[in-house]
């Protein structure tokens, strides 16, 4: 099964998209102006590396979607971030939080610039390259009420 994100994301990092291209030229027409042709070149192909990079960020949205097959879900915030998890360890979904609760440590937030509609708590937390663990991760899906039937399916058919 997979579930986009993609119309949920995209919106909001493409007004980062375009605040990012603004800001290029003004700063390229600063730069310009007061250190010269080759600092502008410099400040501008760092600028166009960053807006390239967006772009390819929105667009890993639609080819990346979060899936659930083989009793494993992986979630993914586009290229940027991906986690995958045993469905055994899904000890459930959230029915509401606030913002201190997706703010602690061991909360991953793949729903970027956006509030999260879906949050999946994990139980044993997950273990991190870092070291740390990682006991939640929130998203904002396009269709979260099929997230949440899917994982109640997988509740029901395991008799959890």
């Amino acid at each position: 099964m997979e579930f986009a994100y993609h119309r949920s994301l995209a919106p909001m990092i493409g007004v980062l998209l375009g605040i990012a291209i603004v800001e290029m030229l003004v700063v390229h027409l600063v730069v310009v102006a007061w250190l010269g042709w080759w600092a502008a070149l410099v400040a501008g192909v760092l600028d166009a590396s960053l807006v390239i990079a967006l772009i390819g960020l929105i667009r890993s949205f639609r080819r990346l979607p979060v899936t659930l097959a083989d009793g494993v879900l992986t979630m993914r915030a586009g290229w940027l971030k991906s986690v995958t998890m045993p469905v055994a360890q899904i000890a459930g979904l959230r029915a509401s939080w606030d913002a201190a609760a997706i703010k602690q440590r061991g909360v991953l937030n793949l729903a970027l610039a956006s509030w999260p509609n879906v949050v999946v708590d994990l139980h044993p937390p997950l273990a991190t390259r870092r070291g740390g663990q990682l006991h939640a991760v929130a998203h904002k899906l396009d269709d979260p009420v099929a997230f949440h039937a899917a994982i109640a399916a997988l509740s029901r058919s395991d008799g959890h």
